[in-house]
Formats: C-alpha cells, sequence, structure tokens
C-alpha cells in the first residue's frame, strides 16, 4: 500500500501513515494488518560509504539522506560546541560495522 500524501509504501490496512502521519483512505475489505516480515533498518557504520570511520555514512543510510549532509552537521557540531568530536568516537565505538557488500537497506528497487 502506498500513502497518497509522501508515496512511500506503508503496511497494508493502516490507518495513518507512519513517515507522514496523514490519515490513509479507507479501503473496501476491511483488510487486517499484516507484518511485512522483511529485514528491519539497523543502525551499523557504513563500510562502503566512509571518510573516517563510516559514522556519517551509516546515519546517513539509516535516516535516508545524504551523506554529505550528515558530515556538514558533524563539522558545525565540532566546531561550535566542540562535542561533535566526542560524539564521533563514541559512536565509532558503540556502532558495529555494517557487513561488506550488503547493502544495508533492501527497501529499494531498481525498476528496469
Amino acid at each position: 500500500m502506498t500513502c497518497p500524501n509522501c508515496q512511500k509504501d506503508i503496511a497494508t490496512g493502516s490507518k495513518f501513515c507512519y513517515n507522514c502521519g496523514a490519515a490513509q483512505p479507507i479501503e473496501a475489505g476491511g483488510a487486517s494488518y499484516t507484518y511485512p516480515g522483511g529485514p528491519r533498518k539497523r543502525l551499523v557504520r557504513s563500510s562502503t560509504d566512509s571518510k573516517i570511520a563510516g559514522v556519517c555514512g551509516g546515519l546517513a543510510d539509516y535516516f535516508d539522506i545524504d551523506s554529505m549532509l550528515i558530515r556538514l552537521v558533524w563539522v558545525v557540531l565540532f566546531l561550535c560546541a566542540g562535542t561533535g568530536g566526542l560524539a564521533y568516537i563514541i559512536l565509532w565505538i558503540v556502532l558495529p560495522l555494517a557487513p561488506t557488500g550488503v547493502p544495508a537497506t533492501t527497501s529499494a528497487t531498481i525498476v528496469s
């Protein structure tokens, strides 16, 4: 099922979109909720998109945004408050490294 407001896939039978919060149209048939059962996203360090340790690449993959934007936020945090460096080191230690050659997200499909 696709949300008409944000065009993202949601579970069949959902009353609200969990991405944008928009109310969904009621389907005629009263479909019950079924768990998709696919792999869930995990917050890991990226093994493919890394400059230093892969923390920014992993965060960008988890939040589905560009990794350069995450890197700019880290630089601003580091220069303004100085806490960016400490947070980066903590995440470097805490986050596991993603398996090499396996994409972290499997929700994107290529249509040819």
